[in-house]
């Protein structure tokens, strides 16, 4: 039987509005629906737990262990001393209102901002159970009424019912859902005892508000699977592999890849995706497929790096197959040696960050989902952009796109495990170096475009073709990739304030005075240049493209012009 596609919403002139690159109703996650059960199953939890409440307070107050509850908060009271307060009144904070909030807002800040990506799913799963446990705690205050212990309290009393413990909840959903991601996210033997130090804090918290006499025992209870509840509550409906929202088939990027085939419109040229798999999921790759059968690209072909050859080989292969499009999908390593192979051939390099710095795409203006800054670049505009040539003792001579150096950077880049970048991204570069701050200085002589050597220290030397770096510092303010030269900049800040003032330098994004073609001084020094050379009094790390490479003593470097053809988002320059 044939089948129809449902037809697109029309804008008031008639004419069908364009789907957003990357997305189809094939995908639709029903995230509705998942709403509407999520607030269903909210319901049925506060009436469970309202129900435990009015048992205890009601028909089944009088028997074990509930009887028991009066005997044990008279012997908290009793073996209260100075020191298990003073504890108490820590452990009890841990659960406050004030204090839930901040971290919750915090943790979900970082799970958004920190790279590798934003994780919208794992902020989302922590912020709506935190909700959902106040939400309910609130209705069940309200079903029932149940005065606090019979003891001195050491916390001046809410307004509110003795059960549940909203402390006890807010914490259990708080620090038990960060044990969650924490176990979901990090590997290995750390990670269960991250997971489990979490999983205590809302048993201290519980244990503080029976010491201090704030509620009974089966207040604590109710707490505890409040928060346990709405965790599992949330979790199924946002962590879940088969979470409650509307899944879709199967095939489901495959009927959106066909039916963006079936669209009339221009066919594109040979598209070759090449991607690094330890970075590029198969879902990714799924929405990659898609955004390029959207623009017109219906002869897509997919081919992964390898250990030994990182990129290079998989773009020579897909220039000689006659491919007019290449989407590079990787970290600035991968982007380096895709461009490497096309640099002069004209070519065009679509550049896809899924790495952990992604230099050249922040620097390019790209947004850094995957499936995004494949969208804005193919309906941006081609742009010829500069490359660097680099070569030396130990190195032999190739292209690099962003930045190359020795010293500081290079030690750095070295000391980074692979483990500490997949678990932190790029802040694991800035733990390593406090690591490496106290290297010893370098010496080194500077030819550049043939002029006398200049003779100087230095901590760490840049060479750039592209200023900006993670958090939107101006490492190399002045550096572009179309400019038609190169920056060589020339790091020897000495103690402490030759630090503050190097920072100060790069905080205000611009040369100083006096300094845009290298005058001597200072402990940052900025140069232009076509061509230069570098040779240092002893070998020293290095590294292209964040890539670290064998140490050496000589680096000479070079600009190609206009070398490499990249799709750019429209307007930027």
């Amino acid at each position: 039987m044939e089948t129809t596609t449902p037809a697109r919403a029309a804008d008031p002139s008639g004419v069908p509005a364009p789907p957003r690159l990357g997305h189809s109703p094939a995908l639709s996650s029903g995230a509705g629906r998942a709403v509407a059960r999520i607030a269903a199953f909210a319901v049925c939890q506060a009436a469970m737990i309202a129900g435990l409440g009015l048992l205890i307070t009601g028909p089944a107050r009088n028997l074990w262990p509930l009887s028991a509850e009066d005997a044990l908060n008279d012997a908290f009271e009793r073996v209260r001393n100075d020191a298990l307060t003073a504890a108490s009144a820590i452990a009890s904070g841990a659960g406050d209102t004030h204090t839930v909030v901040g971290v919750t807002v915090l943790c979900c800040l970082a799970l958004l901002v920190v790279p590798p990506l934003p994780r919208w799913r794992a902020a989302l799963f922590l912020a709506l159970a935190v909700w959902l446990q106040s939400l309910v705690f609130l209705l069940i205050t309200e079903a029932v009424d149940r005065t606090r212990p019979d003891v001195e309290r050491l916390d001046a009393s809410p307004p509110t019912s003795s059960y549940t413990s909203g402390h006890t909840g807010a914490a259990t959903a708080l620090y038990a859902g960060l044990a969650v991601l924490v176990l979901s996210r990090v590997r290995g033997r750390w990670g269960r005892v991250v997971a489990v130090l979490l999983l205590l804090i809302p048993l201290l918290v519980g244990l503080a508000r029976l010491y201090r006499g704030m509620h009974h025992p089966s207040d604590v209870v109710g707490g505890l699977l409040n928060g346990a509840l709405s965790l599992f509550v949330v979790g199924r409906a946002v962590l879940a592999d088969d979470a409650w929202a509307a899944r879709p088939p199967a095939d489901a990027v495959d009927i959106a890849v066909a039916a963006a085939e079936r669209r009339p419109g221009p066919s594109r040229e040979a598209a070759v995706v090449i991607v690094n798999p330890t970075v590029t999921d198969t879902a990714t790759r799924d929405r990659l497929r898609l955004v390029l059968a959207q623009r017109g690209h219906t002869d897509v072909t997919f081919v992964e790096t390898t250990e030994r050859d990182t990129g290079g080989g998989q773009a020579a292969d897909a220039v000689r197959g006659g491919a007019g499009l290449i989407v590079a999908c990787g970290g600035d390593g991968t982007i380096r040696a895709v461009a490497d192979a096309l640099a002069g051939t004209g070519v065009t390099l679509a550049v896809v960050p899924c790495g952990t710095g992604n230099l050249l795409a922040r620097n390019l203006g790209l947004p850094l989902d995957p499936a995004d800054a494949l969208a804005a670049a193919l309906t941006g505009e081609s742009r010829a952009l500069d490359l660097g040539t680099i070569s030396g003792d130990g190195i032999a001579r190739t292209h690099f796109t962003a930045m190359s150096g020795a010293g500081l950077d290079a030690a750095v880049m070295g000391s980074t495990s692979d483990r500490a970048k997949s678990a932190l991204g790029w802040p694991a570069y800035v733990l390593a170096g406090l690591g490496e701050l106290r290297g010893p200085r370098m010496r080194l002589a500077v030819t550049l475009d043939g002029a006398p050597a200049l003779h100087r220290t230095a901590r760490m030397v840049l060479i750039a073709n592209i200023g900006t770096v993670q958090g939107g510092t101006a490492l190399v303010p002045g550096a572009r990739p179309d400019d038609g030269l190169l920056d060589l900049a020339l790091f020897d800040p000495r103690g402490a304030g030759g630090w503050l003032r190097a920072v100060g330098v790069l905080l205000r994004g611009s040369r100083p005075a006096g300094n845009a073609t290298g005058a001597h001084g200072g402990p940052v020094e900025f140069f232009t240049f076509r061509r230069a050379e570098l040779t240092f009094t002893r070998p020293q790390p290095r590294e292209v493209d964040g890539d670290p490479v064998a140490p050496g003593r000589r680096i000479t470097a070079e600009v190609r012009p206009g070398a490499l053809t990249v799709l750019l988002p429209a307007g930027e320059k």
